[in-house]
């Protein structure tokens, strides 16, 4: 028996439509709280055997056939306010990355980096999301999140250990709200700055295709801190690239022709298709180049039944 709670709670709920690529299993079930308050006191009232999985928009993601033996939580209306006071940007954790942005720049601020990023800010702030030599961890400020006892906590982002690709938010925690220190500028420049962004995005990555993202993580260039400012020179598509794997297929999985490195659904893709494929290209990367690519895509849950 699940807690007694405000927001909807639906069993054995299919992923697939909440994710990007579009695959994945029933989870046990999908939570949506009606608000913070609700969210507490689910988590406090869970036995600490039941699994918790926060999930955002899905769209770095692939929820695997057999589905997720978890409780799914999905933030919804009462966690996308985004509010300007001053320099800082408060914005909650379903805000999307592209509102943050806009948001921002209508009031003169700079998160102009968040603009292409697809997803939520929960993402975002777990993954310390970058683009364009800017992330997450250069302009967060605090997080406020639930943590799996359904306490409400607030951590500094000094505390969060924000590195390439990775926090220390602990599983289960949810984060709720999160909080940006930006630098001014003309709002004017800031949307053509966005503009310009958008469409360099669109001329060299699927943009109209069933995709999660980048699937790898580009190799670490001269150093090896693990920090956010490491060199990334080395771009994981060129390594794919020189092993042959651009436009690799498997079942209904695609390595796109378009940009190597993003992983799409053609169409009628078994989450084990796209898991498949992207890990017959780590394969080939390991055989041609010697180097060990990462997933950036987050794989949950279970494999179907044979």
């Amino acid at each position: 028996m699940m807690p007694d709670v405000r927001g909807t709670m639906t069993a054995n709920r299919p992923m697939a439509d909440l994710t990007w690529l579009r695959v994945g299993g029933p989870a046990d079930w999908l939570f949506q709280p009606a608000d913070e308050e609700d969210l507490a006191s689910l988590l406090s009232n869970l036995p600490d055997t039941v699994a918790v999985f926060p999930m955002g928009v899905g769209s770095n993601l692939i929820v695997r056939d057999g589905g997720l033996r978890a409780v799914v939580i999905r933030l919804g209306r009462a966690f996308n306010e985004i509010r300007v006071d001053g320099d800082r940007v408060i914005a909650g954790a379903a805000a999307l990355d592209a509102h943050v942005a806009r948001r921002a720049a209508e009031a003169g601020r700079d998160l102009t980096f968040l603009r292409t990023i697809p997803g939520s800010i929960g993402g975002a702030v777990r993954m310390n999301a970058g683009c364009y030599g800017s992330y997450v961890s250069h302009h967060l400020e605090e997080v406020r999140a639930v943590t799996r006892a359904g306490k409400v906590v607030t951590i500094p982002a000094a505390e969060l250990n924000l590195r390439y690709r990775q926090s220390d938010i602990p599983d289960g925690w949810v984060v709720t709200q999160a909080v940006f220190r930006a630098g001014a500028a003309d709002p004017e420049a800031l949307a053509a700055r966005m503009a310009d962004q958008l469409a360099k995005r669109d001329e060299s990555q699927p943009t109209k295709d069933r995709s999660a993202g980048s699937t790898f993580r580009n190799p670490v260039g001269h150093s090896s801190t693990g920090r956010a400012d490491d060199s990334h020179e080395l771009k994981a598509w060129k390594v794919i690239d020189d092993a042959g794997m651009r436009g690799a297929t498997l079942g209904g999985a695609q390595m796109s022709v378009k940009h190597s490195n993003f992983l799409i659904n053609m169409g009628g893709a078994t989450a084990a298709d796209l898991e498949n494929l992207g890990e017959l290209v780590r394969k080939r990367v390991s055989e041609t180049s010697g180097l060990a690519l990462e997933w950036e895509i987050m794989r949950v849950g279970e494999s179907a039944e044979k």
